[in-house]
């Protein structure tokens, strides 16, 4: 019998001959990833910890991200017992504050295997999807009783197959075709399902697949998985995962999928999610002239290379409004550095904009970017929920690098069609 992705890589894990949807099945996952909740996580089970140890100290990927550099005591303390943590068991995995953000390490880091399955305390873990990873969030009494076992349960997901085809348009990208998608699925219209993604799939680059991937979870996606092709292939040996180390796992051509869509990029438009909800999905076009004083280019979701090439590409030469701060954030180390030799950090400072260290600060809204009630911030993360960057009566509207480049020189919703 034909099977999908999800129903075949469980069934491998578990040790079965086939699963099916509903199922209950006991896996092993390859990676646990933790960031700086990890206090919180082995607070819950120091006296397990201290009777029993970790599991395998190549369970773990810690990365320190979300409030970096320390912006109080407490945080500085969880920073600490982190570290301490991390001594005393070995752990091999763990990558200090400065780094990047998590989900953009894991990847760089080759901890994103195709055919394994990664597990986070963090709901975005979905990104490694784009690299055929059976990646999905869990909570934090599931993360650390994996700790102490090294296993977990799931149950098999139903599939949802997103055909695509063509190329984008001028001004258009990977952001404006997932916040689509999300508008038309709705917020809970893929519930605990596997989203795979097939079709003309070679004009989408690793950068897209991630945003794309990144995002499945804000329409309920359990995984949201692209099949390794000679793209994803390459980009893995070129940081050391060869092809042989790996299962390439992907649905059979005639899989029962629960729903199937189909998307022709060359008629997607810029469109933007408007408050309070990913999926209250508008074209830009309804909400031109709607004042922003903040806008905010990074995130794990755009704050790759190629959304720094084009941000710079839109600014050079130019200057944000005055009336308005652009904050810009690298997803990683590695990307920051590489955007600095290439001139892209040169251009958009000199536009400007604000850079801030590697971290997910501003997103959720912890430092570094906090609004002011009654501001509006227009931004390239995953969420916009109320309260979500620190002010529950400020509004959050989220859109692509190049609506948000654009708009920073007029410090209003602009077309980015307009300027391209």
């Amino acid at each position: 019998m034909a099977k999908t992705f999800a129903e075949k890589l469980l069934a491998r894990k578990a040790g079965l001959a086939e699963v099916e949807p509903g199922q209950i099945v006991t896996v092993k996952p390859e990676h646990l990833l933790t960031h700086d909740n990890t206090a919180a996580i082995i607070g819950k089970i120091e006296s397990d910890l201290e009777k029993y140890g970790v599991a395998s100290p190549e369970l773990s990927v810690i990365v320190l991200d979300h409030v970096v550099p320390a912006a109080n005591e407490k945080i500085a303390t969880n920073h600490k017992k982190i570290r301490e943590f991390v001594k005393k068991f070995n752990i091999k995995h763990f990558y200090d504050a400065g780094e990047g953000i998590c989900h953009q390490v894991v990847i760089e880091k080759g901890h994103a295997v195709p055919g394994t399955i990664v597990v986070g305390s963090d709901s975005h873990t979905c990104s490694y999807g784009a690299l055929g990873v059976f990646s999905t969030g869990v909570d934090r009494t599931e993360a650390a009783a994996l700790m102490l076992t090294g296993e977990t349960w799931l149950k098999v997901p139903q599939s949802i197959k997103i055909s695509l085809s063509g190329d984008f348009p001028t001004g258009v990208s990977a952001k404006d075709l997932i916040l689509q998608i999300i508008g038309d699925v709705r917020a809970d219209g893929a519930n605990y399902c596997s989203v795979e993604f097939h079709g003309e799939l070679d004009k989408l680059s690793l950068d897209d697949r991630i945003t794309i991937s990144n995002m499945g979870v804000e329409m309920g996606a359990k995984i949201a998985i692209f099949p390794v092709d000679d793209l994803a292939a390459n980009y893995l040996n070129s940081i050391g995962v060869e092809y042989t180390s790996y299962e390439n796992i992907w649905s059979d051509p005639d899989a029962n999928y629960l729903k199937e869509f189909e998307y022709d990029l060359s008629k997607i438009s810029p469109v933007v999610s408007k408050p309070h909800t990913v999926d209250n999905v508008a074209s830009v076009t309804e909400v031109l002239g709607t004042e922003i004083q903040q806008c905010f280019l990074g995130t794990c979701t755009n704050g790759r290379l190629r959304d720094f090439e084009v941000a710079a590409s839109i600014l050079k030469g130019k200057k944000i409004t005055p009336s308005l701060r652009f904050i810009v954030l690298p997803a990683s180390r590695s990307i920051f550095n590489e955007a600095i030799r290439r001139g892209y950090i040169e251009t958009l400072s000199e536009a400007g904009a604000i850079v801030l260290p590697t971290g997910c600060g501003p997103c959720l809204g912890a430092h570094q970017g906090v609004l002011a009630p009654g501001e509006v911030c227009l931004s390239t993360a995953n969420r916009n929920f109320k309260g979500r960057m620190g002010c529950k009566d400020a509004e959050i509207y989220l859109a692509s690098p190049e609506t948000v480049a654009v708009s920073a020189l007029y410090g209003k919703i602009t077309d980015p069609r307009s300027e391209l």
